[in-house]
């Protein structure tokens, strides 16, 4: 090997800003010239095939070894392809063989005439065949840390001359290896930080509350076993109606979780076009298809140490859904157009507002896939099961739309909260939210009106809660909010003594009523009419 070519080949290396273009220049730099016959260049990396593995009986530390990553040689059989990877030698445990002791020990090995020192030739035949005479092999070194091993065979005897020369060309080969990989973190960090931002502002367009508001017994079970599964690395399955807070439930679970820190990236299944599910997913290499002008990072790699959310994940193309299995269960997946395999440390959290139990015995979703994500199964209650927490809801709610919209924050009267509970909800809380901030553009001052805004359905509901109308007053006149109150606390009254203080059941006051018990429960509550009140009527 001559030092002008080494020093020319060292200088086209450094120019270099992709690793694996990096690799490509090393090994064709040093086959350029005529006495070589075989370069490579294996890089540490962690364990992959070990149960395949020809030498994996001789390798004590299963958790990394050396990859072989380039390759290039002039063989005298033109029919025989040197530049593959997936050769005998593509791994070598640290510590095995020549290759094996020099990225263990950070020491070259010399071997000046293979002929007459055979204790590190595996195949004298190819060693014959090739006319191979020498071996020299150096650590790639950088700051400190062994980062691979430069191997190269040549067909003329080696020398110590040379030997150090090999030993300057592996230190800037190593440089420029080091910074290739600081080059493509960056770029990964950009690509990470472009997704997150994208994420977040799909996020803050969406509006969502910040917690969850209430203190019925279905939500607080509910949070209650949040907080028991947040802090794990469990795979959470929140199941609910549209508009219950899924993603919400999946932010507090990221929040509680020791990933808080990292990123939350979100995906709606039910929105990415099923041609384009493995690239958001994964992501894709340029020119992977139409369009792929640039390598995109996927949501798996922008959620690496955080918390994916998959969100209508029923929706996801029975195709495809081995591919996310694979990632779940080994962290490990492909890029569209690429043969990289990248590792990801990914706690997913799904929803769905199907029954996938149903969709895996019907064909429709994987039967594995559906035990995978259901590790830890989480049901969030629709707005009809916490009646009691609807008050409270549009009080935050009608805040929330008066400062968005720059308006006055106006009075929600004890009517209109009777005709909010009253109605079923659903679309759950989205769709009480909405109802309200309706009610808030429509408002010119005052108190809301719930029935312009809902009408009919909600309107006979609160009909039933009204005061008895034996006695109406005049068409002009105006009653007090507290002679209203008065009225409607004596209408139920008189229902629950018709009743003889039953709420449920045939003939019971709610029947009479014609609301749910669980809407007449809160009535009374929020008039004041305690259990001993109802005893008494």
């Amino acid at each position: 090997m001559q030092a002008e070519t080494l020093q020319a080949v060292a200088l086209a290396v450094a120019a270099e800003r992709s690793v694996a273009t990096v690799l490509r220049r090393i090994v064709d730099g040093l086959v350029s010239q005529s006495a070589v016959a075989l370069a490579r260049v294996w890089l540490l990396d962690r364990g992959d095939i070990c149960e395949s593995c020809r030498l994996r009986d001789d390798c004590a530390d299963r958790s990394r070894c050396l990859h072989l990553s380039a390759s290039a040689g002039s063989p005298l059989d033109s029919r025989e392809d040197w530049s593959r990877l997936d050769g005998a030698f593509r791994r070598f445990p640290l510590g095995v063989r020549k290759i094996g002791r020099i990225g263990a020990s950070g020491q070259g090995i010399l071997i000046e005439d293979v002929t007459r020192d055979d204790e590190w030739i595996v195949h004298p035949e190819w060693i014959s065949r090739e006319h191979i005479r020498s071996f020299g092999g150096q650590p790639l070194i950088f700051r400190g840390e062994v980062l691979g091993v430069l191997g190269v065979f040549s067909r003329q005897p080696g020398d110590k001359h040379t030997f150090a020369w090999l030993r300057t060309f592996a230190d800037h080969a190593a440089v420029a290896i080091a910074h290739a990989r600081a080059l493509a973190e960056i770029e990964r960090l950009k690509e990470r930080l472009e997704l997150e931002n994208t994420c977040l502002r799909e996020e803050l367009r969406g509006h969502a509350p910040h917690g969850f508001i209430g203190e019925s017994p279905a939500l607080h079970k509910m949070l209650e076993q949040l907080a028991i599964v947040a802090p794990t690395t469990a795979t959470v399955l929140i199941e609910g109606e549209s508009g219950t807070g899924k993603e919400l439930a999946a932010r507090a679970l990221h929040d509680l979780s020791p990933r808080r820190h990292r990123a939350l990236i979100g995906v709606n299944c039910a929105s990415v076009p099923r041609e384009l599910f493995e690239s958001e997913f994964f992501g894709h290499a340029k020119g992977a298809f139409t369009g792929a002008l640039r390598d995109r990072a996927g949501r798996f790699q922008a959620a690496d140490g955080g918390t994916l959310f998959l969100d209508e994940v029923g929706e996801i193309p029975v195709e495809l859904q081995g591919k996310l299995l694979r990632v779940l269960q080994e962290g490990q997946f492909q890029r569209v157009g690429e043969d990289t395999t990248r590792h990801v440390d990914v706690r997913v959290v799904a929803a769905t507002n199907r029954n996938l139990r149903a969709e895996a015995a019907a064909g429709r979703f994987r039967e594995d896939l559906f035990y995978r994500l259901n590790v830890f199964p989480i049901v969030l209650p629709p707005l009809r099961e916490r009646p009691g927490d609807v008050a409270r809801l549009a009080s935050y709610f009608v805040e929330q739309a008066a400062r968005r919209h720059g308006r006055s924050v106006p009075r929600i009267s004890v009517r209109a909260i009777a005709a909010l509970e009253a109605y079923g909800w659903p679309g759950n809380v989205r769709e009480l939210q909405h109802v309200i901030e309706r009610a808030v553009l429509l408002c010119r001052g005052g108190a809301l009106d719930i029935d312009e805004v809902l009408g009919g359905p909600v309107a006979r509901e609160r009909a039933a809660l009204a005061p008895s109308p034996a006695d109406p007053p005049a068409l002009a006149t105006v009653i007090s909010e507290a002679e209203w109150r008065r009225r409607e606390r004596e209408n139920l009254r008189a229902a629950l003594h018709l009743a003889r203080g039953r709420i449920y059941g045939r003939d019971g006051a709610a029947e009479r009523l014609g609301v749910k018990p669980t809407t007449l429960i809160s009535r009374l509550k929020t008039l004041g009419l305690r259990e001993a009140d109802r005893q008494r009527t």
